[in-house]
């Protein structure tokens, strides 16, 4: 097989540029999804960031090859590290041993960042993916990269988990003078589930427990050093000493983890404190969450009320604070058809004070997003599977990506087209037609993308992929597994390009049915009702009108203009 080190077109397939600074993740641990799977979601969010498939596979490389480190964000040449003997396949951030690894990115203190390191975020999980098989084997690695070559980004939390455990891990530079990492790593208990977004998550944890906390040495030494911590070994916080809570960090940023847990808890956290299970309504943490009472702590994990399913993480990462204090498409911010995004910046002053635009987890800068199954239940060549989505999860849709093969889709190849040059066969331009489509009227139109994702995704999940499992796991069964591997190729390929082209449909029929602003009739197989004199002239035509905020707002700023006497 070719060295993707060394061939220059697959070279690039092997990276990706462009940060990803605001993500959001949601990790579920074997015992607390319906299929004994083990999930983490990720949403990759930059108003940078283009959408696509990277793919590089297993390779042997010889002595002394070397590996090239190119910074994620921006393309730069950072240097190179000694390449392993072998290296593993991956397809996005699943490699084929069914090791998952995802992150959210939280800053930190500037005088951490260390100018001279080599092994940025993104390269360390792409990295750890090519040399990693487990959850425990991908934080050693990772631990060993960055002390070892320097680590030049920000803070970051980690999702890792393979088809047995789950890890949620918080780390950040020790500055220009200090090469390597302080961080800390907890496994997530079976049956619970864990949510990060750009905010450091662990804070106080067991400092002799090396089953199910695994820490730097001088994780602790170091804050003193610096002066951000002067307590007790037993008090200390890792997010409190090297990313402090404020108001930006409640509100922008775990508030998306705690919607996550009010949807998979049915609005109540469940989870351990002082040895002992509890059950509190997620309102307690609202405060919290709203950045208005940030003494609270917000529990790192929780025990879902019921099993989670793949669907059901996938909808959480559509997710805009609905039903809560927080709903974006209520308020007159969301215009009048209740559109809940807000184009930046996050915060907007009037009159001497300041507001924020309000974060979910669901945004319309999200370059691609996945939910990743470790099925341990399966051989490890059918087990890995991504579900692969590109644009604003709220109105885009996920395609089943299995990790064993040996091509991706074209629809999501690396180089068809980029965040600055349109193609039309690109499902990142396509998806992103959909959105900015539905942002016009966004009540009436994202219903009917959202309705074409659900079925597409639960026909794939509960149907088609199980059948699919089985019949490549009966070819392996039976000592085949080279036409296995060519079955999940085709079943990727074909279901991916198949989805997009109905993607390309839905594009037009939003077009159509939603011109100008009216919305036409349409039958129940779905073709438009017309008048009984010709099929190019529609029966029905209606006007929805506009949200009652709206209307109020508008009567109120302007109806001694508009009132009808």
């Amino acid at each position: 097989m070719k060295n993707c080190i060394y061939a220059f077109a697959l070279a690039f397939a092997c990276l990706m540029p462009v940060r990803s600074e605001a993500c959001s993740n949601v990790i579920v641990t074997r015992g607390a999804s319906t299929d004994g799977s083990v999930m983490v979601s990720y949403a990759a969010d930059s108003h940078g960031l283009f959408g696509e498939l990277y793919y590089c596979p297993a390779a042997l490389h010889k002595a002394g090859a070397m590996r090239q480190i190119i910074e994620w964000d921006t393309y730069k040449p950072l240097g190179a590290i000694p390449e392993q003997s072998r290296t593993w396949q991956r397809v996005g951030n699943m490699n084929e041993y069914q090791l998952i690894i995802g992150e959210t990115t939280w800053g930190g203190r500037e005088e951490q960042a260390d100018p001279a390191g080599i092994i940025d975020y993104g390269s360390l999980i792409y990295v750890t993916l090519e040399r990693a098989r487990t959850a425990r084997e991908a934080i050693a690695t990772i631990v060993e990269l960055a002390n070892a070559y320097g680590y030049p980004s920000e803070g970051e939390t980690f999702s890792i988990a393979d088809a047995s455990e789950a890890w949620v891990m918080d780390l950040v530079g020790k500055g220009a003078d200090n090469k390597g990492i302080v961080w800390v790593a907890r496994r997530i208990p079976d049956g619970y589930i864990c949510a990060h977004a750009n905010q450091a998550r662990i804070t106080r944890f067991p400092l002799d427990d090396p089953e199910n906390t695994l820490y730097a040495p001088d994780v602790i030494s170091f804050a003193r050093e610096k002066g951000w911590f002067s307590g007790e070994d037993a008090d200390f916080s890792f997010r409190d000493a090297y990313n402090p809570l404020d108001f930006g960090g409640a509100r922008a940023c775990d508030a998306r983890a705690w919607s996550a847990f009010n949807i998979l808890g049915d609005g109540q956290f469940t989870y351990e404190e002082g040895g002992v299970e509890v059950t509190r309504p997620a309102s307690d943490w609202l405060e919290y969450a709203m950045g208005h009472d940030l003494k609270g702590e917000m529990p790192l994990w929780i025990k879902p009320s019921r099993k989670i399913s793949p669907k059901d993480v996938a909808d959480v990462m559509r997710d805009h604070f609905e039903g809560t204090p927080m709903d974006m498409t209520t308020d007159i911010g969301a215009g009048g058809n209740a559109l809940p995004y807000r184009w930046r910046p996050m915060e907007f002053e009037w009159e001497g004070k300041t507001y924020v635009n309000e974060r979910a987890i669901a945004t319309q800068q999200t370059g691609f997003w996945f939910v990743a199954q470790a099925r341990g239940s399966l051989p490890r060549e059918v087990g890995a599977l991504v579900w692969f989505g590109c644009d604003d999860a709220a109105t885009s849709y996920l395609t089943p990506i299995y990790v064993n093969i040996d091509k991706v889709p074209e629809c999501l190849r690396v180089g068809n087209g980029n965040i600055l040059q349109y193609s039309p066969t690109s499902t990142f331009w396509m998806c992103n037609r959909v959105a900015n489509a539905c942002y016009k009227m966004y009540n009436q139109m994202a219903p009917v993308a959202r309705g074409a994702a659900d079925a597409f995704e639960k026909h794939q999940m509960f149907s088609a992929v199980p059948v699919n499992d089985a019949k490549a796991v009966d070819l392996i069964s039976r000592a085949r597994a080279r036409k296995a591997r060519k079955l999940l190729t085709s079943y990727t390929v074909d279901t991916a390009q198949k989805q997009f082209a109905e993607w390309v449909k839905l594009e037009e029929l939003l077009l159509v049915k939603f011109i100008d602003g009216n919305v036409k009739a349409q039958n129940p197989d779905g073709s438009f009702r017309h008048s009984e004199y010709s099929t190019g002239v529609p029966a029905k035509i209606g006007w929805p009108g506009y949200t009652d905020k709206w209307k109020e707002a508008v009567a109120r700023d302007h109806g001694d203009i508009l009132q009808v006497k």
